[in-house]
């Protein structure tokens, strides 16, 4: 691996529905994995502590920030040195977000996100959506940034972190059978189209009525699967290599040759 490289571990795991133990297990083990890898960096799915699907339980497994979760993560990135993203309820006075945090191999939060745009009742019913659309974060010189699930699949979300500089833009999910074709066609057009390596770190089995089709992928800024994932529990390890971005974004000049001032006046109805 190059001084240029940052090593990151996605895993697709199986849903322990509503059980935080169960979950938090599961994440020391793919932690565990990762460092003996020698990732610097741990991805699990969307809501990966608490399950997603889970109805009224989203009230009962919410907490907030610092809450017993994070002081349970952070015991796992001290004790293997691997940095993890993870997802949970995040409980903010008498509101719910769909959240990731990462949290630094030190123990340390590094950077939190609030899911902007919300899947239908599965997330409206119980939470409420995000303010910011941009969250980051640096680590080993990679520009790193954060989205979950839906917000992917709307350009202007991954274009956004192509225009505050991410270069990792990583992105756990819980997408579900039959939108297969968001984890094998959207993503890999997302990352081509902003010139950024995508990690897109999915769910597999059943919770409650859904499907989760797995399909985890890391995506090149040229658009290649640098790993792709079955249906079931697998864990990838691939390598973020910026000087490898750089020479994509040389060649495919999409960020450089955009005509925002035509876009601006097309939004303001100006001819």
């Amino acid at each position: 691996m190059s001084k240029t490289a940052l090593r990151a571990s996605l895993y697709q795991g199986p849903e322990f529905s509503g059980d935080v133990e169960a979950n938090l297990a599961a994440v020391g083990r793919a932690a565990d994995s990762a460092s003996r890898a020698g990732a610097d960096i741990l991805v699990t799915p969307e809501m990966s502590i608490s399950g997603y699907d889970i109805g009224e339980l989203v009230a009962a497994r919410a907490e907030p920030a610092d809450g017993p979760i994070f002081d349970a993560v952070a015991r796992i990135t001290s004790e293997t040195g691997v940095a993890v993203v993870y997802g949970y309820p995040e409980r903010d006075g008498s509101v719910v977000y769909n959240s990731v945090q990462v949290v630094g191999a030190d123990g340390s939060l590094v950077a939190r996100y609030r899911k902007t745009h919300l899947f239908g009742e599965l997330d409206r019913g119980h939470f409420v959506p995000g303010d910011r659309l941009v969250a980051q974060f640096d680590l080993d010189g990679v520009r790193c940034g954060l989205l979950i699930c839906y917000d992917v699949e709307f350009p202007e979300a991954v274009r956004a972190h192509a225009d505050s500089g991410t270069e990792f833009l990583i992105v756990p999910t819980g997408l579900m059978t039959p939108f297969d074709v968001v984890a094998t066609h959207v993503v890999p057009a997302r990352a081509y189209e902003s010139q950024m390596f995508l990690a897109y770190v999915n769910r597999c089995g059943r919770e409650s009525e859904l499907q989760y089709c797995g399909l985890t992928c890391a995506i090149a800024p040229d658009g290649s699967e640098l790993a792709r994932a079955g249906r079931g529990e697998e864990s990838l390890v691939v390598d973020i290599d910026t000087e490898m971005l750089a020479r994509s974004r040389s060649i495919n000049t999409h960020l450089a040759d955009r005509r925002p001032d035509l876009y601006l006046h097309a939004r303001k109805g100006i001819s």
